[in-house]
């Protein structure tokens, strides 16, 4: 897909991070993005330095979701690319014990059904209303294509670490659904790619100490540094502009295999 001015796109989790990266990419080749975040602030900084639209949208709830891509499309017009960066982690083992006395913890369910309502049925759900738009449009080659889509898994969905038992389960979703979504979507004419991250530059790694950062950045094979959010976005506009890739993923890990930590 060509894409230009003539584009609109919507960037879930775009107010910071690899989203972020992403709308800004997106927005340097002219295309139209509107932002979806729960960051007001934040996400009407970013659109307005990049020319674009903010929607306060929880992807967890459907009503939020409806009015967010109710308000992009009035600003830009029906989105043919949808990339999804919306996403939490979290760090909870199945079983635990308390510290100092032994005791055993169990696992706070609701965090559990909170980053899969997030993270798996969030980019379910932003998929299917987004499709559901895309399919209203003519297409913009001779292939017959639409739209194109971008989802965020992790290396986690492959290769989970201790205490990611939700997350792994939410970004495993995530990639799954990847081959049937682009099936289901062959005859309409929307590709769907997803990208594995590794360990990344975001907001949520800055928060981390120093020390933490530059042990993690050692452990990936090469380079022997964090990931960049502009990387991510590359990848991401490599596969929306590529009209052969569909139903792939990509993963963007340096080589790291990470034993039990």
């Amino acid at each position: 897909m060509q894409l230009d001015s003539s584009i609109a796109a919507v960037v879930t989790g775009g107010a910071s991070g690899l989203g972020e990266a992403t709308a800004r990419a997106l927005a340097a080749k002219g295309v139209k993005v509107a932002i979806f975040d729960m960051n007001a602030q934040r996400g009407e900084e970013v659109a307005g330095e990049i020319g674009g639209t903010f929607c306060q949208v929880n992807v967890a709830d459907e009503q939020s979701v409806i009015d967010g891509f109710a308000k992009a499309r009035a600003a830009h017009g029906q989105e043919r690319v949808l990339v999804n960066c919306a996403g939490i982690a979290t760090a909870i083992k199945t079983v635990g014990r308390d510290r100092e006395t032994g005791a055993v913890k169990g696992y706070p369910m609701g965090d559990f059904e909170k980053v899969i309502a997030i993270n798996l049925v969030g980019t379910f759900r932003c998929i299917a209303k987004s499709v559901e738009g895309m399919l209203t449009l003519d297409p913009v080659d001779a292939d017959g294509q639409r739209g194109a889509i971008v989802n965020t898994a992790s290396v986690a969905a492959q290769d989970g670490q201790m205490g990611q038992a939700a997350y792994t389960a939410s970004k495993a979703g995530v990639l799954g659904m990847t081959l049937p979504i682009a099936r289901d979507l062959m005859n309409e004419g929307v590709r769907v790619n997803t990208i594995l991250p590794g360990i990344f530059e975001t907001p949520m790694m800055k928060s981390l100490p120093e020390k933490a950062q530059q042990s993690l950045a050692a452990s990936v094979p090469f380079p022997k540094r964090l990931g960049r959010p502009e990387e991510y976005a590359k990848t991401a506009l490599f596969l929306l502009e590529h009209d052969y890739i569909n139903a792939e993923y990509v993963r963007m890990d340096g080589a790291i295999r990470m034993g039990p930590k």
